[in-house]
């Protein structure tokens, strides 16, 4: 087990003063069965004039916040303190199951849990239905191959085949894009795993949350340093969710720490709102993920 602190500061500075503003924001680790969220303290500044908490339809924590007066500058800081499970997978016979016995079980079953499990298969607002990932999953998805030896290998050919490229996509830019550039950055690659497995017909899902980086050799973590980072998720039968990082090319353990899930990053912005006012405005973004000794 792996205990964290982590520190998730956000800052909105305004050219001018802003008279209102209305927020919603996930920022809370989730606690499952790989994970428990201890506590977390969420402060906003200025003071909200109203503010409430909910759970969303995933089961995210939601904070929803308004703030009515004028202000220069919005910080949103989020302290959590988290256990996280060693995810070493022991999956038994699910391991071995065709990747078409899986899609044939969950779209023949009518179980409640596997009609909630359909959802994840269906296009969503940011991974819509292209023909391309199709043809892309198809060389992973060979005749008779285990469901996760596929995942992971659709996983190593999207670390290898696309650029991790910081400047080259926003929140914005369509997945065909990435395809065609070959680039982009964490939530790029989760939406395209999960593009390529729901054309196939099987569900996976998005996760967002944060990895626990290395610092240089002989150097101290800098502050703010660690990053907010998304991964994505395929169903396994009688099993569960089984998470996969194209992005490091990894299955996730104990190092990554899970705040949301949904369909896609639209389902798990970390803070989003509107703002009446006028004028530009800078954003600033750090995360602090140390580990804690219990």
């Amino acid at each position: 087990m792996s205990y964290y602190k982590i520190i998730h500061k956000t800052e909105y500075s305004y050219m001018h003063p802003v008279n209102l503003c209305y927020n919603e924001a996930r920022l809370t680790p989730r606690t499952f069965a790989y994970q428990h969220c201890n506590n977390s303290e969420f402060v906003v500044e200025p003071e909200p004039w109203k503010y409430r908490e909910r759970e969303d339809f995933f089961g995210n924590t939601v904070y929803y916040f308004t703030i009515q007066q004028p202000h220069n500058q919005l910080t949103v800081t989020v302290t959590s303190r988290v256990a996280v499970e060693n995810r070493q997978q022991k999956l038994g016979f699910g391991e071995y199951l065709a990747w078409e016995t899986v899609r044939q079980q969950l779209h023949a079953d009518s179980d409640a849990e596997t009609l909630e499990i359909r959802q994840y298969v269906l296009n969503s607002p940011m991974v819509p239905k292209i023909p391309e990932l199709h043809a892309y999953a198809e060389k992973s998805f060979t005749e008779g191959r285990p469901l996760l030896k596929a995942v992971e290998d659709l996983s190593t050919r999207l670390y290898n085949d696309f650029t991790y490229d910081p400047g080259f996509t926003t929140i914005a830019t369509p997945l065909t894009d990435v395809l065609k550039h070959r680039r982009g950055v964490c939530q790029d690659f989760a939406h395209l795993g999960i593009g390529c497995l729901r054309a196939l017909g099987l569900p996976a899902r998005y996760v967002s949350g944060y990895i626990e980086t290395d610092p240089p050799p002989d150097q101290e973590p800098l502050t703010g340093a660690d990053a907010s980072h998304a991964w994505f998720s395929v169903y396994l039968p009688q099993f569960g969710w089984v998470d996969f990082d194209p992005t490091n090319n990894q299955m996730p353990t104990d190092r990554h720490i899970t705040v949301a899930w949904g369909r896609d990053y639209a389902d798990v912005t970390p803070l989003k709102g509107v703002v009446f006012g006028s004028g530009t405005h800078e954003l600033s973004v750090s995360v602090d993920c140390k580990r804690e000794n219990f």
